[in-house]
């Protein structure tokens, strides 16, 4: 298959690795289901001398997705996982030995956090969490033994955006890698690897399936990363089904109109919440009130559909009456999907190195493909029953 990298966004997920001709013309891949391939000759199974050998390690299926992230990503290769949370820790393991140091930005996805806290100083790495907005500052905490800076950008939550290419530079010339977690900007409206990182992760699961339905991640290296990338990969068994990837694959042929209408929804959305007396605060960084919005701008060419609002202060029981009572935003974590998604979020035991007093309760919106109108009427309805339940 060959890998159309030169092509605009719109038409790249439409046409990367897909090869008819190959299948008999059909326009989709075949779904191989596989464990054991056979080898026609002993000195092809020998020599590997074939292009797939066992099902763990890959099917025809499989790489149509992995050369679609790549060509997306605009990287050397791609790995699936199980999962997001699977990809984050595939390539931190792979990157990360005893006795190394990893620069962590505070505002990362908490099951991150969690694989930092609990599971990477029994493996005698250091962790050090950092303000999202350091930049090239980042140099000032650079360690001789620092060999991974992590980003994700804009930051879970409160969508922070970094100044990658300046942590990049700082990271480098330190001899650490970059590691990006771009779930957000879906390798459609943010691209890390031409930003400088060198490893790009998403959670699958979000927008590149879209329907709420699969469970998957990917690690996309640059060239450099590749080698040991894969060789941590493989050994540590990872494999995804067949049938997810084909989901995902006809998932990403319709990521690019899906993004347009979540981000002209979130954004409407946004604006409009930004009229309400109940919210204190918009956190949307296509919103020119968002504090990074030139940064956003300057690196970004577009938002997905998730952001967060500060609620002014109300009773527990007040927010329990507005969010229990939502008819078309649902309260579920994940997002990405075609379902608008409405979740309180706490920031307290999440970060250590940036202020987690908001001065109200975090609310987090994943703007579905809902008519915006609704979803604003969903919402007005909710704030009533918050004003009731506090009167």
């Amino acid at each position: 298959m060959t890998k159309k990298t030169d092509q605009r966004p719109d038409t790249l997920v439409v046409t990367a690795g897909r090869d008819p001709h190959a299948n008999f013309g059909m326009i989709n891949p075949p779904v191989y289901h596989a464990s054991t391939i056979l080898h026609p000759t002993l000195e092809i199974l020998k020599s590997k001398g074939q292009p797939y050998t066992y099902g763990r390690h890959g099917s025809p299926t499989a790489t149509a997705l992995r050369e679609s992230i790549s060509a997306l990503e605009g990287g050397h290769n791609t790995l699936l996982t199980a999962s997001g949370v699977a990809a984050v820790t595939t390539a931190l393991m792979a990157h990360l030995k005893s006795g190394d140091h990893l620069l962590m930005v505070d505002t990362v996805y908490g099951p991150t956090r969690g694989f930092c806290d609990k599971m990477l100083p029994r493996m005698g790495v250091e962790v050090t969490y950092y303000d999202p907005h350091v930049g090239a500052g980042i140099a000032a905490l650079m360690q001789p033994n620092t060999t991974v800076v992590y980003v994700e950008s804009p930051g879970s939550n409160t969508f922070e955006i970094q100044d990658m290419p300046a942590i990049a530079a700082a990271a480098h010339a330190g001899g650490a890698i970059v590691i990006a977690d771009n779930t957000y900007g879906s390798g459609f409206y943010f691209k890390p690897l031409a930003h400088g990182a060198d490893i790009s992760i998403q959670a699958v699961t979000k927008y590149l399936c879209g329907h709420s339905d699969v469970m998957m991640g990917s690690i996309t290296a640059n060239e450099a990363t590749w080698p040991q990338t894969s060789f941590i990969y493989t050994k540590l068994g990872q494999s995804v089904a067949p049938d997810d990837i084909y989901l995902v694959l006809r998932g990403l042929r319709t990521l690019s109109v899906r993004l347009e209408r979540h981000m002209k929804t979130s954004i409407a959305l946004a604006r409009w919440l930004e009229t309400r007396p109940e919210v204190a605060r918009v956190i949307h960084p296509a919103l020119e009130s968002h504090p990074d919005h030139a940064l956003w701008k300057r690196d970004f060419t577009g938002a997905c559909g998730l952001f967060s609002f500060v609620l002014k202060p109300y009773s527990d029981e007040a927010l329990a009456a507005m969010l229990d009572g939502m008819e078309l935003m649902g309260m579920g974590y994940s997002w990405g999907g075609f379902e608008s998604l409405i979740v309180p979020q706490e920031l307290k035991g999440n970060r250590t190195a940036t202020p987690t007093d908001l001065g109200g309760q975090l609310i987090r919106i994943h703007a579905g493909l809902e008519d915006v109108e609704d979803l604003k009427e969903d919402l007005a309805a909710g704030f009533a029953r918050l004003h009731a339940a506090g009167a």
